[in-house]
């Protein structure tokens, strides 16, 4: 997969590809179907494993020559040395997890830096929802309440907060709309949160 067609599919997945630097170990929590780290290897000769719950998807990545691990990422991450990997994503699977500490504080343990992302609850059409008295439903936030895999609501503000009480940096927050960044009033306009970090040095 070449970036225009990763553009195309998935226009979030390529402004973050531009983060992960060329030959690096990657490891992407939440695969999906594995097309972020097909890109990462055709592109730019990364290596990694994807790791995946579901059923449907595990079939996908490997079609696609991915290496997938089929796992809870809520079981930890332990089948991992610390510093593993270079790069850690969790792209639109945290606000999935129950206990949202552990697995960020599993990210730092095994990676150098992080790239994280979830849909921004505090984006503009969100609260007029619920001004109006009812649970936002958007591209980004796409399930009605009672069937939502969605376990957790964050903003921006929210996740800065959590990652510096588990020992990450923030060096870089974007705030997208399709896949593209908002620089005016971002945590208004953006629905997907984007963070760049990295693991605090001990001091």
């Amino acid at each position: 997969m070449n970036f225009e067609q990763l553009s195309v599919l998935r226009p979030d997945l390529a402004f973050i590809a531009h983060w992960i630097g060329n030959g690096t170990q990657v490891l992407d929590l939440g695969c999906g179907d594995g097309v972020m780290l097909d890109y990462l290897q055709t592109d730019k000769q990364c290596s990694g494993y994807g790791i995946e719950i579901d059923d449907d998807k595990i079939p996908e990545c490997v079609q696609r020559g991915v290496s997938v691990i089929q796992r809870d990422l809520e079981a930890g991450l332990a089948i991992f040395a610390d510093n593993a990997f270079d790069t850690v994503l969790c792209l639109s699977a945290l606000q999935m997890m129950k206990n949202v500490e552990g697995v960020l504080r599993d990210i730092s343990r095994v990676g150098h830096d992080a790239i994280v992302s979830f849909p921004n609850f505090a984006y503009w059409p969100h609260r007029i929802s619920l001004l109006r008295g009812r649970m936002p439903v958007s591209k980004s936030l796409p399930y009605e309440w009672y069937d939502t895999p969605n376990l957790r609501c964050a903003t921006i503000k929210d996740f800065e907060e959590l990652a510096n009480e588990v020992g990450l940096e923030v060096i870089e927050c974007v705030a997208l709309q399709d896949g593209q960044p908002v620089s005016f009033l971002p945590n208004w306009r953006g629905s997907l949160a984007v963070f760049r970090l990295r693991k605090k040095q001990a001091v």
